[in-house]
């Protein structure tokens, strides 16, 4: 009862890391009996672990589906063949392995989360603590429900263990969300207001947080149930009530900081613990820089030419991209050329805000690079305070069928710590929203795909596309000018091995 919270993912490491090469579904076994708090303490704890591995959320390849968003692309040759296909719309069943990834995480956190949920009941413990447990259980199945059927629509819904060789077949995404929104107020009457001394653990603010999010996702496409719109406004508006959550001041600490006044919800690393997290240091820098201990970049990922130079003029998008490239010469002193030099061999700028981690990543000097890493300690923040702000702040304005003057508010706290002036007043509804989604868009550009479900669930291909440079990775002109082509390029395909394993599912369109 008393661990630390990262102590006990470390413990869990090595047995959580053996199963992730086993087939999903073994995880489907009878629920383990639990006896003490410790028992039902440790499950959860392996709930967690299964999303922060890299087989999981630990590094880029989670993100592998949202390449086809303006603020992610990759080179166009090296190993990045995953990567690059989903960027130029044209994403496989395979995708380079990497889509297993985004699909064996989630599910097994599920199956796992399903195992505590089955059996917290059980457990010698008072109801407080057994329901603080369960609440997680319930929060994480939740959470892991909301990333898959984004991603890959129509899914089983599988609230409870189930013998290995069953075989479910896909439920409606209206089912999924139902399950989802079950799962999170179940989470908010359960969870306690906070966790003192154990970050990483969800909340029952985390989880109208999240509730918020969801709200807002089905009210747009594929549901468009538009009553969302006001329970996504008062959730959001709990959360920010409660007083708990501010934002950084200084945009740039969020991205060097672990656990910060703005975190409602994060997954945790250890590196020494063996559980880095890879997202951060080389993975985001440059191919062509080496730092003086002898590690190179990694050139995983990077944001379009224009969603860089539509980026607003402000602090924020100092700290967000790295401009400026340093090549390291014979002598051991660096030449400092721009993003777009014939001497770089992408011709693209790079994400400073992923650069550092927390002093583990890339650490550097305004003229060199001392260091580099792969792999870092910072956490992995999915929902951050001024998500929950800019939330409410398109939720309440759509209900109301005009902004408010508590969306004004909400979207100009983001703004400001931007260093960007309010946003214009008086806007028509559809000008207002469009403001927000576009703060979104340069608030978490780069995370965790977020600018990518704004773009599903809004249906924003088109106007992307528009945008798009011609150095970019190119999409097929039968996909481009083809509607219903690039329609269905909103959710992936259902990875190769798991249509073996299920004979009887009918591959999503288009692949």
């Amino acid at each position: 009862m008393k661990r630390h919270y990262i102590l006990i993912l470390t413990l869990l490491l090595a047995a959580g890391c053996q199963k992730l090469d086993e087939d999903p579904k073994g995880n489907l076994t009878p629920g383990t009996y639990f006896k003490t708090a410790s028992d039902l303490d440790a499950a959860v704890a392996a709930v967690y672990l299964q999303l922060a591995v890299d087989a999981a959320y630990a590094n880029i390849s989670n993100s592998t589906p949202c390449f086809g968003s303006d603020d992610l692309t990759t080179d166009p040759g090296l190993n990045k063949l995953g990567f690059r296909l989903f960027d130029q719309l044209n994403g496989n069943s395979d995708a380079d392995g990497r889509l297993n990834n985004v699909w064996q995480g989630p599910w097994t956190a599920i199956y796992q989360a399903n195992n505590v949920i089955a059996n917290y009941e059980k457990v010698d413990a008072t109801d407080e603590v057994k329901k603080s447990y369960a609440g997680q259980a319930f929060f994480l199945r939740a959470f892991s429900y909301y990333m898959l059927v984004r991603t890959f629509g129509p899914l089983p819904v599988i609230d409870k263990p189930l013998d290995v060789d069953a075989r479910p077949p896909r439920d409606s995404v209206s089912s999924v969300y139902n399950l989802i929104v079950s799962d999170l107020k179940t989470a908010i009457d359960f969870l306690p207001a906070s966790f003192p001394g154990a970050p990483g653990k969800a909340n029952q603010l985390a989880a109208k947080a999240l509730l918020a999010e969801v709200y807002l996702t089905m009210a747009g496409w594929p549901l468009n149930q538009t009553t969302n719109y006001a329970l996504a406004a008062e959730q959001s508006d709990a959360v920010i009530k409660s007083g708990q959550y501010t934002l950084v001041p200084d945009y740039a600490k969020v991205f060097t900081t672990n656990n910060t006044t703005e975190s409602i919800f994060s997954l945790q690393f250890n590196v020494a613990g063996g559980l880095p997290q890879r997202t951060y240091g080389a993975s985001c820098m440059p191919l062509d820089e080496v730092a003086l201990n002898g590690n190179s970049g990694w050139d995983d990922f990077y944001p379009e030419i224009n969603f860089y130079l539509n980026a607003p003029k402000c602090a924020r998008t100092d700290a967000t991209f790295y401009t400026t490239i340093k090549l390291l010469q014979p002598d051991k002193t660096y030449k400092l050329v721009p993003w777009n030099s014939t001497a770089t061999h992408a011709g693209h700028p790079y994400y400073k805000k992923f650069r550092a981690g927390v002093g583990d990543g890339i650490v550097e000097t305004g003229n060199a690079i001392l260091s580099a890493s792969p792999s870092t300690n910072k956490t992995l923040d999915i929902v951050r305070y001024p998500m929950v702000l800019l939330n409410y702040a398109e939720a309440s304005a759509m209900a109301a069928s005009a902004p408010t003057a508590e969306s004004y508010a909400a979207v100009n706290q983001v703004r400001r710590r931007a260093g960007l002036p309010d946003l214009t007043p008086g806007l028509p509804l559809a000008a207002f929203r469009d403001s927000v989604v576009q703060e979104r868009a340069y608030e978490f550009a780069g995370e965790f795909g977020i600018r990518w479900f704004d773009i599903v669930r809004l249906q924003l291909l088109p106007q992307i596309l528009a945008k798009r440079s011609n150095l970019e990775n190119p999409v097929s002109p039968a996909v481009a000018n083809n509607p219903a082509a690039l329609a269905q390029k909103y959710i992936a395909p259902i990875p190769t091995n798991e249509m073996l394993r299920n004979p009887q599912w009918q591959q999503n369109p288009g692949y």
